[in-house]
């Protein structure tokens, strides 16, 4: 009879070879250390990377040897920094030992340049790149002042789900934003099925739960829908009610990232949204 390892052993063991192989590819030179005559470790021995990332040797021990201890994204942002590790070796460390980022890469690797300048062009309809947890990847001018200023909301917190059930501001814009936010949740939970094990999915889940009791009462309704466009009717505090169509375009295979736009139903909503593109930032 074969026996499967947990996941959590799995995960443990990876992230001990993955911090061994970073280590030994590092020369104590690169990092201001002299090599001395005496050195058999390829690369920075264990003490010299507790001494770089201000952790105790003992515990940085045990992590590289898959013990079954508690990492903070504090001690993991200044491994990541110690071992000089770029964006995408940073995502798989935090992945690894199912920890949020606390500074996830600003970039995208889903949204290349030439995705950017096409939000642009479609200014003034507010247009955006969502993955399908709602994480908001990229957006233009005019979508940035759509729901409140989103240029003001760090970027950890640039979530669509995140945002209607704890800014101000987009509670305030979305009609009918009870009905919006039970379709988003449903919406959620439809596609964190093939993501249950994910930190990151585990992670917003955790957070909304525990700072939204009105999320705690529509995500206990185990509602499920798919992704779709809707008409939706917008108030925006800066040009008044907008009457929009928001469409998907789908950037990948369906519940992958997708390009958002939302094109006006009338043409009192176009000259509206100009008017928004077009406000000075100082005004947002």
């Amino acid at each position: 009879m074969t026996t499967v390892a947990p996941e959590s052993d799995v995960r443990r063991h990876e992230l001990a070879e993955f911090l061994r192989s970073r280590r030994e590819r590092i020369p104590p030179e690169q990092v201001g250390l002299v090599r001395g005559r005496r050195r058999r470790t390829p690369g920075l021995r264990r003490e010299e990377v507790a001494q770089l990332s201000a952790v105790g040797v003992t515990w940085y021990t045990w992590l590289e040897q898959a013990r079954e201890i508690q990492v903070s994204p504090q001690v993991l942002d200044a491994l990541a920094r110690a071992l000089l590790l770029d964006a995408s070796e940073r995502t798989h460390l935090f992945s690894l030992a199912g920890v949020m980022d606390p500074a996830p890469p600003a970039q995208c690797p889903s949204v290349t340049p030439a995705l950017r300048a096409m939000l642009d062009q479609l200014d003034p309809l507010p247009a955006y790149v969502q993955n399908s947890r709602y994480d908001i990847l990229a957006y233009n001018t005019t979508y940035g002042r759509l729901l409140g200023d989103l240029d003001r909301v760090p970027p950890e917190d640039r979530n669509c789900l995140w945002l209607a059930f704890t800014d101000a501001d987009w509670r305030a814009a979305v009609v009918d934003m009870p009905e919006a936010r039970r379709m988003m949740a449903a919406k959620f939970r439809a596609s964190m099925a093939g993501h249950l094990t994910e930190p990151a999915w585990k992670t917003l889940l955790a957070r909304l739960e525990a700072t939204s009791p009105e999320f705690r009462e529509v995500w206990a309704r185990h509602e499920v829908v798919g992704q779709g466009g809707k008409v939706k009717y917008i108030r925006n505090a800066h040009v008044g009610l907008l009457h929009l169509e928001f469409t998907n375009l789908w950037l990948g295979p369906t519940g992958g990232p997708r390009l958002l736009t939302y094109v006006p139903l009338d043409e009192e909503t176009r000259e509206r949204l100009e008017r928004l593109r077009d406000l000075s930032p100082a005004t947002v």
